[in-house]
């Protein structure tokens, strides 16, 4: 392909996504001298539409993970954003358990859309609930393999086409996918989708909460009201200025004590190429 220009697009409730994915395309468009564009579509406003992609794009599209998957919130979002013949990197971020089917799914919305996915990576992320599990990654580590992720893609953008086989990567198909299950030491399920974060009193109403919220849900005018779900992404409590927001839930607590006792290695990233 004759490549005229490179894109970082990306859901990034914390800022995990973001640092990989403009890692990745920024030193890409560096080694083609490209310019590079961002687009996030974290907040809800940004899902009202799409850059206008073509067969001279080279698209880094980067989600995290939920549950093993792509964030089910996502789904009627990324159906509707066209590849247009642009080459792809389907990347995703999980929190230090694993990647399961999120990388393998993204692929396939971004193949189902007009994308030409001809590499692929799963990179680690500080978890959402916790601050110790994967703490401060993508670190200096993973963004230096990022970058040489990127160059070996750089060196191959020019034979990318139509006709580039679909890149293999990791994962089940997708009449057997499911989303992981939280379970306690009985093997009973833990559900959480329900829980909000509460709010203290060291709240001083700036609203950065409402305004970080990527679904919305939490309400300007009072802070401690939702008008709509909770994804559990972590971002009104991780950039919150004073640590204001909290959770309580037993089975969340329990849930994301599991995963920071069960989960202490070093994961590694995984390169698809």
């Amino acid at each position: 392909m004759q490549a005229k220009r490179v894109w970082a697009m990306y859901w990034s409730a914390t800022g995990t996504t973001q640092k990989v994915v403009t890692a990745i395309a920024g030193k890409m468009a560096d080694k083609l001298g490209l310019p590079c564009e961002e687009y996030d579509f974290t907040l809800p406003a940004a899902r009202q539409g799409a850059p206008d992609f073509g067969p001279a794009d080279v698209v880094v599209f980067g989600t995290p993970t939920y549950a093993g998957r792509v964030p089910n919130v996502l789904l009627k979002y990324l159906a509707t954003v066209q590849g247009g013949g642009a080459a792809a990197v389907p990347v995703v971020t999980f929190g230090n358990r694993a990647f399961d089917d999120s990388l393998i799914e993204l692929r396939d919305i971004l193949a189902d859309n007009g994308f030409h996915p001809f590499a692929a990576a799963a990179f680690v992320g500080e978890h959402s609930f916790s601050e110790t599990l994967a703490a401060d990654r993508p670190d200096a580590d993973d963004l230096a393999l990022a970058e040489r992720f990127a160059a070996e893609l750089a060196a191959r953008v020019p034979a990318v086409n139509a006709d580039t086989p679909l890149i293999e990567v990791s994962g089940r198909a997708r009449a057997d996918r499911d989303y992981y299950q939280p379970r306690d030491r009985a093997g009973n399920p833990i559900d959480i989708r329900k829980v909000k974060p509460k709010t203290s009193e060291r709240c001083d109403d700036c609203g950065l909460c409402a305004a970080l919220c990527p679904m919305g849900s939490i309400d300007p005018q009072n802070v401690r009201e939702y008008t709509g779900i909770c994804i559990k992404c972590g971002a009104c409590i991780k950039k919150c200025p004073r640590g204001a927001k909290f959770y309580d839930d037993a089975g969340y607590l329990y849930h994301k004590s599991e995963l920071e006792e069960g989960y202490k290695r070093r994961a590694a990233v995984s390169l698809f190429l």
